[in-house]
């Protein structure tokens, strides 16, 4: 596992995911900057449909994906092996990765489909409507058919599993079978019980956690210059402790913040699709947001707890120590758990185990979501009723297992599944980007003109393919 991994997260892929948000971000002229308002605003604006669910039940089942045990253990894993100033280039990965994340999202808006009377859509659809590439979708379906129905859950549930045997010295076994039962009862009730959990757990949770977060910083308030000072300077090698650790921060910052907020990996533009929208920039800009919430709200007090506790150890690339504020515990949950622990004796380490389960839980969700809309792609042209179901027990089966198995393992599997999923989807989206620029321009010029809700019709645009847009702005003229 180590080996594949070490191919799939080379140098390569690392800087290759800040180049392509420094590109997006340049080609839509910093549109995470100039479009803050337009983001906030759009989140409410979208209603449900028969077949899709509103702009704010995607933006939450995007987030409850990037929203996960990443934002917790992912955080202090970065730390642990990048040092502070991993933090900084997981801040960088976000900003420019909200270009990105536009640019998916927004493809995977003009290229979706109605499948059984829901929205689909996602990197296969638009590799293959897009680009004509069906081979090259196939590929990507199968890849995150897989990884997401089976890699990526362990990651999750294995977190749970020890962040309650922790706190509450639940065995993992019984946390399993806890977890099988909760999914049994959501993903058998489809997309839509999965939009309803999503959109009353996510905000709930991420708002409690960050409200708890700042309690640690607020009570340690006089040591938040020094910490930002740190993070900032040994992003940058400038730091006496960590001077010879650049590499490893740029390396663990930007792997552990694709990892977290998914940013050009390919699982955002799946919910994107399903929303019910009057132009696909609009959802495109909801999901960038997306990228903020999860980065620099979340993972930020997460970083923070932890950095201004000093509840965390640091190891270099030989393996030796170079930094050690906890003895005997390893880079992952156990230094959040810690740090809360220092401000709230005897319920820090459950609150954050009770806030980890919430997290992880719903990405779970947002995994099978993804999952099952590739197994959509793959099997559109017959019946697969008996797939879906074996897709169920698949996933539920990688959730159980993942809770008793090592975590080495689990984290090795979770990011080989999202490693190869962002080498195939940044491809794609760098040869399909130009679709995804002129949706922005046409939002912008209608916007410019007064209209508060731009439709999107892609033939005066030279967009080909979109038949969906296509036959919505014809149903709009006949009715006008």
């Amino acid at each position: 596992m180590d080996w594949v991994n070490g191919w799939v997260w080379s140098p390569a892929l690392v800087y290759l995911c800040l180049a392509v948000g420094l590109y997006f971000s340049i080609r839509t002229r910093f549109m995470q900057l100039r479009h803050m308002g337009g983001m906030l605003g759009q989140m409410f604006r979208g209603k449900s449909s028969a077949a899709g669910v509103s702009s704010f039940q995607a933006l939450t089942i995007a987030l409850s994906g990037r929203v996960g045990t990443g934002n917790i253990a992912g955080v202090a894993t970065a730390i642990g092996f990048g040092g502070p100033g991993a933090v900084f280039w997981m801040w960088m990965v976000a900003f420019l990765g909200a270009a990105t994340a536009y640019v998916e999202s927004t493809l995977g808006q003009i290229y979706k489909t109605e499948h059984h009377g829901l929205y689909r859509g996602g990197p296969a659809y638009y590799i293959e409507k897009g680009l004509g590439w069906r081979r090259y979708a196939l590929v990507f379906a199968l890849a995150t058919l897989v990884a997401c129905g089976v890699l990526l859950p362990g990651v999750q549930t294995n977190s749970i599993a020890a962040a309650m045997e922790n706190a509450f010295h639940i065995a993992p076994a019984v946390s399993g079978t806890i977890i099988v039962i909760l999914l049994g009862l959501i993903i058998f009730g489809g997309v839509r019980r999965i939009a309803q959990v999503t959109q009353i757990v996510v905000p709930f949770m991420a708002l409690g956690y960050m409200l708890a977060a700042a309690v640690v910083v607020v009570l340690n308030i006089e040591q938040l210059p020094g910490v930002i000072v740190l993070i900032v300077s040994s992003a940058f090698g400038a730091e006496a402790g960590f001077g010879a650790m650049m590499g490893l921060a740029i390396q663990w910052g930007v792997k552990r913040g694709v990892y977290s907020n998914e940013a050009g990996q390919g699982t955002g533009p799946h919910a994107a699709a399903a929303a019910e929208v009057s132009h696909p920039a609009a959802q495109g800009l909801v999901q960038a947001f997306s990228v903020y919430i999860d980065t620099l709200f979340v993972c930020t007090a997460t970083a923070l707890m932890i950095l201004i506790a000093g509840t965390y150890n640091v190891t270099g690339a030989d393996g030796a120590p170079v930094f050690t504020g906890l003895a005997n515990i390893s880079a992952g949950t156990g230094f959040t758990q810690a740090a809360m622990e220092s401000v709230l004796p005897g319920f820090g380490a459950m609150f954050v185990a009770v806030a980890l389960f919430f997290f992880a839980f719903t990405t779970v969700l947002a995994y099978y979501y993804i999952a099952e809309t590739n197994l959509a792609y793959l099997t559109r042209n017959i019946r697969a009723d008996g797939l879906m179901f074996g897709l169920r027990i698949a996933l539920i089966g990688s959730a159980l297992y993942g809770c008793i198995r090592t975590s080495d393992l689990a984290w090795g599997l979770g990011d080989i599944g999202v490693g190869v999923m962002a080498w195939l989807n940044i491809f794609a989206v760098l040869a399909l980007r130009r679709p995804a620029l002129l949706a922005l321009r046409d939002y912008e010029a209608q916007q410019a003109k007064g209209r508060l809700q731009p439709d999107f019709d892609p033939r005066p645009l030279g967009i080909e393919n979109a038949a969906w847009w296509v036959e919505r702005a014809q149903g709009r003229k006949r009715r006008a």
